[in-house]
C-alpha cells in the first residue's frame, strides 16, 4: 500500500462557507455515484455555453436576459463544486489542476464573444473583455508558475465578472433602449486592468520577499 501523501493544491480560490454549503450535498451525490470532477469542470462549459445562448439571442427574446444569470452562477457553483469533489474522493493532481483552468478560459470566452454577437454590445467591446478576462486570469496563474502564490485579487475576479454580466443583463431588461451591457463590458475591461495591476504587485512583492528569504 503506498505511503505517499494525497495531493494537495497549493492555491485555492477564497470561497464564503455559506457557499460551500450549498454543496455538500452534491460532492456526497458525485461521490456515491462516482462522477469524477473533470466531468464537472466540463459541465460547467456546458453552463457557461447555456449563458452564451441567452445573452446571444437576447435581442430576439428579451427575456433571456433575465435567465442568463441562472447560468451564469451554476457555471461559478460548478467550479466550486469540482474542487470540492477532487479533493473528497482524492482526485486532485497537477493535471487536474490544469483542467480546472482550460474549461474556465473557454467559459469566459463563451460568454463574452456571446455579448459581441449579441446585438447588444459593439462587438470590439465584447471580446475586449474576452481577452481582458483571459489575460486576467493568466497573471493569476503567472505568481504560481514563478514559484509563489496563485493570485486571485483584485476586483475583477471571476465571480465578480459573472457578477457584472448579471447586472448588466438584468439592467438592459429594464432599460431595453440604453447599451447597458457594452458599458457591461468596458466596465469589466477596466475591472481587469486595475486587477491585472493589483496581481501583478502582488507576486513582484512576493518574489521580492521570497528572495529575501533565501538570503538569509
Amino acid at each position: 500500500m503506498s505511503t505517499e501523501p494525497a495531493y494537495q493544491p497549493s492555491s485555492r480560490r477564497p470561497i464564503a462557507d455559506i457557499f460551500r454549503l450549498t454543496a455538500h450535498g452534491a460532492v456526497r451525490a458525485c461521490l456515491k455515484l462516482g462522477i469524477s470532477a473533470d466531468a464537472i469542470s466540463y459541465a460547467s462549459m456546458v453552463a457557461a455555453a447555456g449563458a452564451g445562448a441567452c445573452l446571444l439571442f437576447a435581442a430576439q427574446h428579451r427575456w433571456l436576459l433575465l435567465l442568463a444569470p441562472v447560468f451564469l452562477y451554476l457555471r461559478l457553483w460548478l467550479n466550486m463544486l469540482d474542487g470540492m469533489v477532487a479533493l473528497a474522493s482524492g482526485q486532485a493532481s497537477l493535471r487536474g489542476e490544469i483542467l480546472n483552468e482550460v474549461p474556465d478560459r473557454i467559459s469566459d470566452v463563451l460568454v463574452f464573444a456571446a455579448l459581441a454577437h449579441s446585438g447588444l454590445a459593439n462587438p470590439a467591446a465584447g471580446y475586449w473583455a474576452a481577452l481582458a478576462a483571459v489575460f486576467t486570469a493568466y497573471i493569476g496563474i503567472f505568481g504560481q508558475a514563478v514559484g509563489v502564490q496563485r493570485e486571485f485579487s483584485g476586483l475583477m475576479s471571476k465571480q465578480w465578472r459573472m457578477v457584472a454580466v448579471h447586472l448588466g443583463a438584468w439592467t438592459a431588461w429594464f432599460l431595453p433602449t440604453v447599451p447597458v451591457l457594452e458599458w457591461t463590458c468596458w466596465l469589466v475591461v477596466a475591472g481587469c486592468v486595475q486587477t491585472v495591476a493589483v496581481r501583478l504587485q502582488r507576486i513582484l512583492r512576493a518574489l521580492e520577499e521570497k528572495k529575501r528569504h533565501a538570503k538569509k
